[in-house]
């Protein structure tokens, strides 16, 4: 990394490092910019890359491609997937994606100082709260991942389920719980560099003693406990769950009282794009209310603040949230895989 792309990344960092709901106010642009869309028809179709659950993702292209008539070319994969063939595919001069949608926030950082993104502010930028956007537009948050300890209700009462992150190590939860790997999804390894952090390694260290397996990423995570083979998830995706209870199992997000993780996926206009104009066109309607209002229909909580949260979900507002040190993963990142890949000899 260049030290001018450091300095940008450490600058943009700090500014993210408070989540933005709890920050005042909004970036407001002084105007949205505009999109040709009888050009964006014409190209016909965008290629989207994302890291979203994958029904959730099909259901905003569809919606996308039955309002205008532009083809979605969907690759979805864990979000350190979708970077990796991102990244081989910018190194090797063929680009492949038109829209990148990430949950990794530090890694989106880093990628906009290189000047891989096209700015574009488009309609609603300003409906989402400060500093899950870039205030040049290179990047906008479609969606936030809250990170939560969920479990089957009907095999562990609400009530006797973990409450804080210590819980978790207790002899009760020996060899009933399921973690997802910091080397396959990036938003495993936000959480696992803060966790490190905060809590030193020793956390990780007991909560191997304590019999737990990890999974390459959050559906696999899921499965295991909907078979009730690990019935309670050791920190993960909240969204996975609410989906999960919505579609009738019967399981249920605990949000630490200690506190937890609130981290957004952007969405950002690749530069050089096939489909410049239709990139901004997808852009501007994932950003829409129109399709912000999708993601809580299937348990995700949407960037926009004029959209209600997913059912039976409470607000952000309401969660406890630990600021993220993106600067911090950034630095920490091989550090980290490395780490936990140690203590849970994967």
């Amino acid at each position: 990394m260049t030290d001018l792309t450091r300095r940008r990344l450490m600058t943009g960092a700090a500014a993210l490092a408070l989540p933005a709901f709890a920050q005042p106010g909004f970036v407001r642009p002084a105007m949205a910019e505009t999109v040709d869309v009888a050009a964006a028809k014409r190209e016909g179709k965008v290629t989207l890359y994302t890291s979203a659950p994958i029904a959730a993702a099909q259901k905003v292209a569809n919606a996308f491609q039955a309002k205008y008539g532009i083809t979605v070319e969907l690759f979805r994969s864990g979000g350190t997937q979708v970077l990796r063939r991102f990244m081989m595919e910018q190194q090797a001069g063929h680009a492949g994606a038109d829209v990148l949608v990430s949950s990794d926030p530090a890694a989106v950082l880093d990628l906009a100082a290189k000047g891989l993104f096209m700015p574009f502010k488009p309609e609603g930028f300003d409906k989402v709260p400060a500093g899950l956007n870039d205030p040049d537009g290179r990047f906008v948050a479609q969606r936030v991942s809250v990170i939560s300890i969920y479990g089957r209700t009907d095999l562990f009462p609400l009530s006797d389920m973990p409450k804080t992150w210590d819980d978790l190590l207790g002899p009760r939860f020996k060899g009933k719980l399921v973690m997802t790997n910091p080397s396959f999804t990036s938003l495993q390894l936000g959480v696992v560099a803060m966790m490190a952090k905060l809590r030193g390694w020793e956390f990780f260290e007991k909560l191997n003693r304590n019999d737990v397996v990890v999974v390459q990423g959050n559906e696999q995570a899921l499965n295991l406990v909907k078979t009730g083979e690990r019935p309670i998830a050791a920190g993960a995706d909240s969204q996975y769950a609410n989906e999960a209870r919505l579609a009738g199992h019967k399981i249920a997000n605990v949000f630490p009282s200690d506190g937890t993780f609130a981290i957004q996926a952007t969405t950002s206009i690749v530069k050089g794009s096939k489909s410049p104009n239709a990139a901004k066109l997808l852009a501007e309607y994932t950003l829409s209310l129109e399709a912000q209002k999708l993601w809580p229909e299937s348990g995700i909580y949407a960037a926009r603040v004029d959209v209600d949260p997913p059912p039976e979900s409470p607000r952000i507002s309401d969660i406890k949230v630990i600021p993220t040190d993106y600067a911090y993963i950034t630095s920490a990142t091989s550090q980290v895989k490395r780490k936990f890949s140690e203590i849970f000899s994967i």
